[in-house]
Formats: structure tokens, sequence, C-alpha cells
């Protein structure tokens, strides 16, 4: 009888032990549970944060994108005609389209005409941008030639050979309006911010039927790079 009620307490005693093991496992489970949801919790509102930092960010970039824009078309909507230049929003490009009032062909040298264009536009253009001079990175003069050179020169040599040109280009446009009297006050900010590119025919304007407008193709143009990027990149970096 003492046996039988030894074995059958030892039974019972193994299972309530076992059911207790098993509760401690669930307990240790449903904590390790609650422990991920808070760390996802956290992580979605961090996450979220910095998607909230990032697209006030874009906004604002957009609509200061979009007040220099404007603010550049005030001031020059009565020249662009008279210059052959436009002013691209999507890029903040101010483009002077006219090859022949540039350059000679195949020269560096400033033509007379392009030197007064440039005196009268440079310390105009310069006083749009002190107005937004927090948001620039950079002012990007940029040279642009076609994709031809002369009859014996192959493809590459042409490419090559219009890098040079349109970097010898864009250095004399640089050299020109950094010494004009009208910028004086500004050249500090000029010499830490604006730099001279050449793009040789690597971005050339097509006509229509996707043909090369040899014309159109060699052209000089004033960009402004905004620091939202920069904005954005600190942002994900802390």
């Amino acid at each position: 009888m003492s046996n039988a009620s030894d074995r059958t307490f030892g039974r019972s005693t193994g299972a309530r032990d076992s059911g207790e093991h098993w509760l401690s496992v669930s307990d240790l489970m449903a904590g390790l549970m609650m422990v991920f949801l808070f760390v996802s919790i956290a992580l979605m509102r961090d996450a979220m944060v910095e998607r909230d930092k990032i697209r006030e960010v874009a906004v604002a970039y957009q609509e200061n994108q979009v007040e220099l824009y404007q603010a550049l078309v005030d001031e020059f909507k009565n020249d662009l005609k008279e210059w052959d230049a436009e002013i691209e929003k999507e890029t903040l490009s101010f483009k002077f389209k006219s090859p022949d009032v540039l350059f000679d062909t195949g020269k560096i040298s400033l033509k007379p005409a392009f030197q007064d264009i440039l005196k009268d536009f440079f310390p105009r253009y310069l006083s749009v941008l002190m107005l937004f001079r927090d948001s620039i990175d950079e002012v990007r003069i940029e040279g642009h030639t076609s994709s031809v050179w002369n009859h014996q020169t192959t493809k590459d040599e042409a490419y090559f050979k219009n890098m040079e040109l349109s970097q010898g280009r864009t250095r004399s446009v640089l050299l020109y309006v950094f010494g004009l009297p009208g910028i004086a006050l500004e050249r500090s900010w000029v010499r830490e911010h604006v730099a001279a590119v050449g793009f040789s025919s690597s971005r050339l304007v097509k006509n229509d039927d996707g043909s090369e407008d040899l014309e159109r193709s060699r052209r000089v143009s004033f960009r402004v790079i905004t620091n939202a990027e920069t904005q954005i990149r600190k942002i994900l970096e802390n």
C-alpha cells in the first residue's frame, strides 16, 4: 500500500515538477518576446524620426530651389533673349548657348562680346546667390563641346582634345569673373565655392531626331549645387 502510494505520489511530484519547468520556460520566452517587441518599436521609432528629418530636408531643398530659380528669373528675365541664355529649373543651370559669342573655334580666350556679358552677368548673379549662401555647396562653371574635332582625329582623340578645350575655357571664364571689381567683397566666397569643370562632349545636346546639335552642344553653364545631400548624409551618419 505504501509502495503504491509512493509510486503514486512520486508520479504526481514528477508531473508537478515538469509542469513548473515548462511554466518557467514559457515565462522566459514571453519575456524575451516582450524585449524583442520593445527593441523593434524603438528601432521603428528611430527610423521614422530619421525619415521625417530627411523628408524635412528634402522639402526645404525643393522650396529653396524654387525660390532660387525664381530669384534668378526675376533678375535676368530681360537679358536672356539678348544673351541667348536660359535658366534650367531642375538643375539650377544658367546656360549661355551661343558658341559664336563665347569663344573662337578651338580657342580658350573669351571673345570681347562674352567678356561684356560676364561683366554684367556675374556680379548680379553673385548678388542673387548671396541671398541663399547658407544652402549652397558649390557653383560650377561647366564647359561643354561638340563631339567633333577635325577629320583627321579619331572619336577618342576628339574626346580628349575637347576635354582639354572645355577645361581651358572654364578656367578662362573663372579667371575673368574672379578679377571683376564688382565682386571684390565676395572674392573669398568665390574662391571657396566656385569651380571650373570641363565635360568635353559627354553631355551633348540632341536634335529631335536624336542626332547631335553641334552648335548647341558648345556652351558654358553656371550651375548651383545645393548642400541638401550633405545635410542628408549628416543625418544618416548621426
